[in-house]
């Protein structure tokens, strides 16, 4: 699967863009990372190695700058890797320097606030289309540390366009890092968003001690908000049965590599809301996307549960093992999958 060196813009410079980065290099491709932070770009440009990523270092290939003009110049592709807060006003950012006519990958996982767009139809919606064809997305069970080792990962992608799913696959994939496409885009970017709030809640869970069937409980019946939320997004429920769900869900919940889950834990440890992430020092999606979600369900009359409690401990003082009571004395209903 060959294609021609491609120019690359990145936007972002956090250890998953920086793992990508890699891949993208590795495959003979010509990057140039974008931080808005220029002291992050001049010691990335510096010493080709990323401080929350020790003992790797980037080929050379990869140039690093805080000039969006610069990173944007010449790019045969956009790739994204900002955090969900952040998109609407980077490619506003990106607009203002020019008009866009090139393939746009989105890696960042999130629903945004007040509007509930998934990350591409804020892109659709900037570009002034209802469905973009320039626009694509990855998402999947997939950390930063492991992926720039090469240990087998594997994910999936999606695009309006299928040309651009396809471009995807020949952009990043290598025997290590393998791709299933799949045409939901909104399933795809809806189970890589709402798992994060999961992930927060299982931390909290695994702080308290609660054992391994609680967090098999909440990932379980957290799946099930999420199947019975996504449709109204369009999504179809059976995507989130794949790796853009209940894969993405696994990795992000029971791995020591995972914000949302640390977060949570911390929070269940002592630590407050802010003190937990400040802790983190890097974007923890799910406090942002728990607020979206939120708002959707109740907009919608749909209940989450595990989402209202871990939006409760977030932002409402409520006490952790409070929430976990009030999880385990609402009314028994049968299972419905």
């Amino acid at each position: 699967m060959s294609i021609k060196k491609q120019t690359i813009c990145y936007l972002g410079s956090g250890t998953w863009g920086f793992a990508l980065a890699y891949v993208l290099a590795e495959n003979g491709h010509s990057v140039t990372m974008w931080s808005r932070d220029s002291s992050l770009s001049e010691e990335l440009q510096k010493t080709h190695r990323h401080p929350k990523l020790p003992g790797f270092q980037t080929p050379p290939s990869i140039q690093f700058t805080s000039d969006l003009k610069q990173a944007l110049q010449g790019a045969d592709v956009i790739v994204e890797s900002v955090t969900s807060a952040g998109i609407r006003p980077v490619f506003e950012q990106v607009l203002k320097c020019g008009p866009v006519d090139c393939p746009i990958i989105l890696t960042s996982k999130g629903i945004e606030q007040k509007t509930g767009l998934l990350l591409p139809e804020i892109i659709s919606e900037l570009l002034a289309v209802s469905e973009s064809p320039l626009v694509g997305a990855l998402s999947g069970p997939s950390h930063a540390e492991e992926v720039i080792q090469q240990m087998p990962t594997s994910i999936v992608c999606s695009a309006y366009n299928p040309e651009v799913s396809q471009l995807i696959l020949q952009l990043f994939s290598t025997p290590t890092f393998r791709i299933y496409p799949n045409a939901d885009m909104n399933g795809v970017c809806f189970g890589g968003a709402m798992k994060n709030i999961i992930a927060i809640a299982c931390g909290i869970s695994d702080g308290l001690g609660c054992g391994d069937n609680t967090k098999a409980a909440l990932m379980t019946r957290g799946l099930h908000e999420m199947r019975k939320l996504c449709v109204i997004k369009d999504c179809r429920p059976e995507t989130l049965n794949g790796l853009a769900g209940m894969g993405d869900l696994c990795v992000t919940c029971m791995s020591r590599h995972s914000r949302n889950y640390r977060y949570g834990r911390l929070i269940a440890e002592g630590f407050s809301p802010e003190g937990a992430r400040q802790k983190i020092g890097m974007a923890v999606e799910g406090i942002y996307t728990c607020v979206s979600v939120r708002e959707l369900g109740r907009k919608h009359h749909i209940p989450i549960p595990i989402t209202e409690a871990t939006y409760s401990v977030i932002f409402d003082g409520l006490d952790p093992r409070e929430a976990v009571k009030a999880l385990l004395q609402r009314a028994i209903k049968e299972e419905h999958l």
